[in-house]
């Protein structure tokens, strides 16, 4: 059958000249015969061809781009681009059992995640387009990679807009919970069915390599969830406290620090902002902060409120750093550009009359790739700072 064309406006074109992606609802002007989740060719008002699209029947964005090329866009089509993003994972992942495996829109493959954990892969269909490929997608990681299993994490609310249901559960292969990986010298547990995202956050792991080089004396970790840069600093410092307001998260926090035969972490419930308002208080001191917050800035009407947030927060742990101690400090709203949190956390240090020295500037793990023409693919910004 051959696919549905659907046309688009000047501006859309545009958009695809400008290398972004996405075309929204309204740079549609005729879409009729596209079933919701089908593949389908792109035409300009003069019936030029531009590509080949998914095509969402109700997401603002209408469409996610696939190629330019007008090709059949089949097995063998997804298979290659799956090839593609494993072969780079194979040259920017060293030492680690755990890595995301496909980027969406970073790997050219749009509204698809598939994240590994030693040897299973959790996946997230986040279109309409993308979920109507989902069989074919897991017999192309069959194929390719053999896991012992795959799972779906498609509980995001993302999938809400493009009117899909909540899913969670096994694809193919045995059911599996918890997977255990080894990740630059630290063995880490995954809760692959209730943890966050695909059961972990992937995109910190060579920032916390990074730190490592800087880490020594008493270290705070802020929002430690289960314990990923409190455990992969510990062997550097002589303490560390980890705060964390999920009681849950700190439960795998322990089992990590009991991975790893660590005697020096000691995990707090509670509230960080309230936490390092006191730690101040009290003249509590430290050789290294390290804050990684869950977003600020989940919408472009959150940035003003975010970057008071970040403020806030920054200032706190700047004023309980030691002379010379460092402060690894974290955005992952996609909202809040670099420029507007390097301010946020420059007028900080101005108000708690401190001194700061960028050590590095830094972002996501490589494995999640940034496309120079998509900001969104860049949304984790992170500062290693030193503290005079």
């Amino acid at each position: 059958m051959a696919a549905a064309t659907v046309t688009i406006s000047p501006r859309g074109v545009d958009r695809l000249l400008a290398g972004h992606p996405w075309i929204y609802r309204t740079d549609v002007t005729d879409a009729d015969g596209a079933e919701p989740g089908s593949i389908v060719q792109l035409v300009d008002r003069r019936k030029r061809f531009w590509g080949q699209a998914l095509y969402s029947s109700t997401s603002q964005i209408a469409l996610r781009f696939l190629t330019r090329e007008n090709r059949a866009v089949d097995k063998t089509f997804f298979a290659e681009r799956i090839a593609a993003a494993a072969a780079y994972r194979a040259q920017v992942v060293t030492r680690s059992t755990a890595c995301r495996l496909v980027a969406a829109e970073g790997d050219l493959l749009p509204s698809l995640i598939v994240d590994r954990y030693g040897d299973c892969l959790v996946m997230q269909t986040l279109s309409q387009g993308m979920d109507r490929l989902k069989p074919l997608l897991v017999e192309i990681l069959q194929e390719q990679f053999a896991p012992r299993s795959i799972l779906e994490r498609n509980d995001s609310s993302v999938r809400k807009l493009e009117d899909l249901e909540e899913r969670r559960g096994v694809l193919a292969g045995e059911p599996v919970r918890e997977v255990v990986t080894e990740e630059d010298g630290v063995r880490l547990c995954y809760d692959l069915e209730t943890g966050q995202k695909t059961g972990g956050f992937l995109d910190q792991r060579e920032n916390v390599t990074a730190a490592r080089s800087y880490a020594r004396g008493r270290l705070l970790d802020c929002f430690t969830y289960t314990g990923r840069f409190a455990v992969g600093l510990a062997r550097q410092c002589d303490s560390v406290l980890a705060i964390d307001s999920s009681p849950q998260a700190l439960s795998l926090a322990r089992r990590n620090q009991e991975l790893n035969g660590l005697t020096n972490i000691e995990w707090r419930e509670g509230n960080c902002f309230d936490f390092l308002k006191a730690a101040d208080h009290e003249g509590q001191r430290f050789d290294m902060v390290v804050l990684d917050p869950p977003a600020f800035a989940r919408q472009r009407a959150a940035l003003e409120s975010a970057l008071r947030g970040y403020k806030e927060l920054n200032l706190r742990a700047i004023k309980i750093l030691n002379p010379g101690g460092y402060l690894v400090t974290c955005s992952c709203s996609f909202h809040v550009k670099e420029s507007d949190f390097l301010g946020a956390i420059a007028s900080a240090a101005l108000d708690a009359r401190r001194t700061l020295v960028v050590v590095e500037r830094r972002t996501q793990s490589r494995d999640h790739p940034i496309l120079l023409t998509v900001p969104e693919t860049h949304y984790l910004k992170c500062f290693i700072l030193r503290v005079l």
